[in-house]
């Protein structure tokens, strides 16, 4: 199965969570169907982003929404 990665962001409520001021407002940065180029993706909006302490990027695991078995531990 592909492995889906979601990088999005937008201003926080309070920089130590991940509430959303507003939501029709998130940058949406991308669809990545593997971790290395979503981590490189949200890197890059992170560093832009720097000098704003109430704006955060986030990368979320598709994959594991479409098949939560995915998330689980592997036995042995």
């Amino acid at each position: 199965m592909q492995k889906l990665h979601l990088v999005m962001g937008g201003h926080v409520k309070d920089p130590q969570s991940l509430e959303f001021s507003d939501l029709s407002a998130l940058d949406l940065v991308g669809v990545y169907g593997n971790y290395r180029d979503a981590h490189e993706a949200w890197q890059d909006q992170a560093r832009r982003s720097v000098d704003d302490a109430e704006m955060k990027y986030v990368v979320l695991h598709l994959h594991r929404l479409i098949d939560p078995a995915q998330s689980a531990p592997a036995d042995g």
